[in-house]
């Protein structure tokens, strides 16, 4: 009904829609409670809990192996820096040392489930913003980094490969050899996405300048990963704070200028091209050697408070473990970067036209198994 403002202009009503949570966009299980005035977005509220499974408090009754099935089912597009996250907090509070072949093999896997977790994104992206074509080719990359994880672990998606003092297994034969392959494989493809994607006239107009934050803005809400990048501000865990065997390694790390989806979408672009740097880097310096340490049989971390944080596909994952000296955490936190980053949407889609709202969120790049947890 239009209405009349103090101004005699004409005015709408204002309305209240869901978006979600059974829309492709929205991960099938994402709410979006969107008041809006015609075409312009006046409040959105995010409805989460749809995929709660109480993974912190199903910690408490599981010995700190048991956890890390768990892992999996949280960024379940980056299962391997979730199984790693957890164990290296474990072996940082007992003081574990690694075996150095185990260490490289983590390296390995954890860069190219990063680039299989950003091919994803572009491809789902883009299909979210009308673009076919690119989720289709993404598979076909994202396909081969899955059949060497099958290989090594002989899962394809929750692959429980992290042990508490190195890895379950490892690499079978000619397994380094088909990596070292991929490599220049996935370097052309990068280029072929660029020339794709990256000038296309319509994909430009649907995402510069739109979405913007700044650096304070990100650090107020908390946000890190790319998200933070895109603002500008230069914070890696894995240069600011290395961990596991990365200060041995030559990367750069890439950060944008403006803020908005564009550069969110430019940067998993760039980001790859680094994990590729990575993994010829490991793969050139492979040593020989054991690949699970001496670890005791029943696992007990000290008792305290412990915490530790990696470079996750998409920000700064942690584990906070607070220890009475048991084979199970007396309490366990998940510091969930899909969650925090999705704080700041309320007020990022606040003033914003409905066309912009998914290429809004896609931008945000959340995993909804890690919100909900």
């Amino acid at each position: 009904m239009a209405l009349l403002d103090e101004k005699d202009q004409i005015r709408t009503e204002e309305m209240l829609l869901n978006v979600g949570p059974q829309h492709p966009s929205t991960h099938g299980v994402f709410r979006l409670l969107v008041k809006v005035n015609g075409e312009t977005i006046v409040e959105a509220e995010p409805v989460i809990g749809y995929l709660h499974r109480g993974t912190e408090k199903l910690a408490e009754g599981l010995q700190y192996t048991q956890i890390i099935p768990y892992t999996d089912r949280l960024d379940y597009l980056a299962s391997m820096l979730n199984n790693y996250a957890l164990v290296h907090t474990v072996e940082e509070a007992m003081g574990l040392e690694i075996p150095e072949r185990a260490d490289y093999l983590r390296v390995l896997v954890m860069e190219l489930n990063r680039v299989a977790s950003h091919l994803l994104f572009i491809g789902t992206y883009l299909l979210d913003l009308g673009a076919m074509s690119p989720f289709l080719y993404v598979f076909q990359e994202r396909e081969r980094i899955v059949q060497l994880f099958n290989q090594i672990c002989g899962a394809r998606l929750t692959y429980n490969y992290m042990r508490v003092g190195g890895v379950k297994w490892d690499a079978p034969p000619g397994w380094l050899e088909e990596v070292k392959k991929f490599v220049p494989f996935m370097r052309e493809r990068l280029k072929m996405y660029d020339e794709l994607v990256t000038g296309n006239e319509i994909f430009l107009n649907r995402v510069r300048g739109i979405g913007k934050f700044d650096t304070d803005t990100a650090l107020a809400w908390g946000m890190s990963g790319i998200n933070l990048r895109s603002t500008g501000f230069n914070w890696d865990l894995r240069k600011q704070k290395p961990y596991s065997i990365y200060d041995r390694f030559d990367f750069e790390v890439p950060v944008g200028k403006n803020g908005d989806c564009y550069d969110r979408y430019y940067l998993h672009l760039l980001e790859m091209e680094q994990s590729l740097r990575i993994v010829e880097q490991a793969l050139d310096s492979f040593p020989e050697g054991p690949v699970l340490g001496k670890v005791p049989k029943m696992i007990r971390v000290p008792a305290g408070e412990h915490y530790t944080g990696i470079e996750g596909a998409r920000g700064e994952l942690g584990f906070y473990i607070v220890s009475d000296g048991k084979d199970k955490p007396y309490r366990m936190k998940i510091r969930k970067p899909s969650f925090v980053n999705l704080q700041i949407l309320p007020d990022l889609l606040r003033g914003q036209t409905m066309s912009n709202l998914i290429a809004i969120l896609g931008a945000v790049d959340i995993v909804l198994g890690e919100v909900d947890a």
